[in-house]
């Protein structure tokens, strides 16, 4: 048995939970919007031809913000294709992902259904094949009310109000070699610094998002952010991060590290922004992380996988990236949530990635069920419980040397407060033994314990299939119980679990 002890410090605030950390992605990516989305012939699509069963889960899911179409996606997408009469939209080649886009889904279908999700849309325009002029027009069909070409053209295709997006992506993954359209931090950060002053002369409430580094691994981190930055400075709002994580060579110890990664990531990302804050003499519009792409994905087995390059070979929404998800992916999952959560005074927002059968926690059969995956519990749950601030908590917890990230302790934990209480977030990185974790309470006065669920399994590979749904589900964490002034509690190895306290 591991034995960790904790204190909750309310009056050690870390920073304000900005509810735009609970959003999600969907880009124009194998099944994430055709059969994911949007499937007209299936029994429970609506008059939009939107899967209510999956709206239903999105909702359950509780995502905040929708980031969209990309991605990848979006370095040569031309948007105008996805707007108006559907019978007149075009056929084209997507390069990113070597498929048809059928352009049935648009701006617009996807603005509906976001405001049916309960969701705030996050649009990413074109930086790689595309700049200034582009940007400016997709803003104004969206954002302007009418009395101009774009925005009556897009009144006539039935939106006659405007979508009134605020959160805009300058492009996406623009260090990366593989990127269409792909250019050094000198050039991107031009580009975006052009395509940042003149949106903001259009409408002066966006909040522009420039690309940071697709990962911590990638050979110029840290100096692309600093060049970006100082490119941008005054102009955009955020500077993106994207991470995956994966377990490699069965090391689950190291997998269930992955949070320390994140948590090295934000930082490094914080120190850039600050190192730039103090050469250019202050903060002229204060700049926040947007960590909008992160999630588990086994990279590996997708690079590996024999690519579709021939040139009479471009099918529409193909089964790619369909990753099945166990408890140990979950597990990471909740412990990534818990890494955005610590870091609440920098991330300002974040994008599960992505939403539906792509690396997603929602999966969808043609014509069939859509289901939760294991990574699904550990966001839904988070969504609804982490509100108000991140507050300090002490632990004292033993802990194990790895070669990648240092000293780990076996047992991580963050807790969030708000007006009706407290709510902890616990993980249990040992794979083979439970822990007995003790909290002092101390300093929240009188408390009664609220809720109580935790993910684990005997098998930390058991996940929820097509044929099994419910596989893995979260269940009542029945060994935690308020003594005197503590919280005790029992985690099982390979567990994640959330206890909510309330005033009683």
């Amino acid at each position: 048995m591991i034995e960790a002890r904790m204190t909750v410090r309310p009056g050690h605030p870390v920073g304000a939970i900005d509810r735009r950390l609970f959003g999600s992605f969907v880009e124009h990516l194998g099944r994430a919007v055709y059969d994911g989305l949007f499937e007209p012939g299936h029994p429970a699509a609506d008059e939009d031809g939107f899967r209510r069963d999956v709206l239903e889960l999105v909702r359950e899911l509780g995502v905040t913000t929708v980031r969209y179409p990309g991605g990848n996606f979006v370095s040569s997408y031309r948007w105008e294709d996805g707007v108006g009469p559907r019978a007149s939209r075009p056929r084209r080649l997507d390069p990113a992902w070597h498929s048809i886009e059928t352009n049935q889904i648009g701006i617009d279908e996807f603005a509906r259904w976001t405001a049916k999700a309960g969701a705030e849309l996050m649009l990413a325009v074109n930086l790689g094949t595309r700049g200034v002029a582009e940007a400016l027009d997709v803003l104004e069909y969206c954002n302007i009310p009418g009395g101009t070409a774009l925005s009556d053209a897009r009144a006539s295709h039935g939106s006659v109000e405007p979508h009134d997006v605020r959160l805009w992506c300058l492009g996406n993954e623009m260090d990366g070699p593989w990127q269409i359209g792909h250019r050094s931090a000198e050039e991107y950060g031009t580009l975006a610094a052009q395509t940042a002053r003149a949106m903001r002369q259009v409408d002066n409430r966006v909040l522009l998002v420039a690309c940071g580094s697709s990962g911590r691994g990638m050979p110029t981190f840290g100096e692309w952010e600093r060049t970006v930055l100082d490119r941008t400075w005054g102009e955009v709002d955020y500077i993106s991060c994207h991470a995956y994580y994966q377990e490699k060579d069965g090391d689950l110890a190291s997998f269930l590290a992955s949070s320390v990664d994140m948590d090295r990531f934000i930082e490094a990302v914080a120190e850039a922004i600050d190192d730039v804050a103090a050469r250019r003499g202050g903060i002229e519009r204060e700049v926040s992380i947007s960590f909008d792409e992160w999630n588990v994905w086994d990279v590996e087995r997708f690079d590996a996988l024999e690519k579709r390059t021939a040139i009479d070979d471009w099918p529409v929404a193909p089964r790619i990236l369909e990753d099945s998800y166990s408890v140990s992916d979950a597990v990471v999952v909740g412990s990534l949530l818990m890494s955005l959560l610590r870091h609440a005074d920098r991330v300002k927002a974040a994008s599960l990635a992505q939403l539906v059968n792509v690396i997603a926690p929602i999966m969808t059969e043609p014509g069939g069920i859509a289901w939760r995956q294991t990574s699904f519990y550990p966001f839904a749950i988070t969504a609804r419980l982490a509100r108000g601030e991140t507050i300090e908590v002490y632990a004292d917890a033993p802990t194990y040397e790895h070669p990648e990230h240092g000293s780990v302790s076996l047992v991580d934990a963050v807790a969030t407060a708000d007006a009706g209480g407290v709510s902890l977030f616990l993980v249990n990185r040992s794979t083979d033994a439970p822990a007995e974790v003790t909290v002092d309470l101390s300093a929240l006065g009188v408390v009664a314990l609220g809720e109580a669920v935790t993910l684990s399994d005997a098998d930390p590979y058991a996940r929820n299939t097509l044929a099994d749904p419910n596989r893995v589900v979260p269940r009542t964490l029945t060994s935690a119980r308020i003594i005197g002034r503590s919280l005790v509690v029992t985690l099982d190895p390979v567990s994640w679990s959330a206890i909510r306290l309330v005033k009683d």
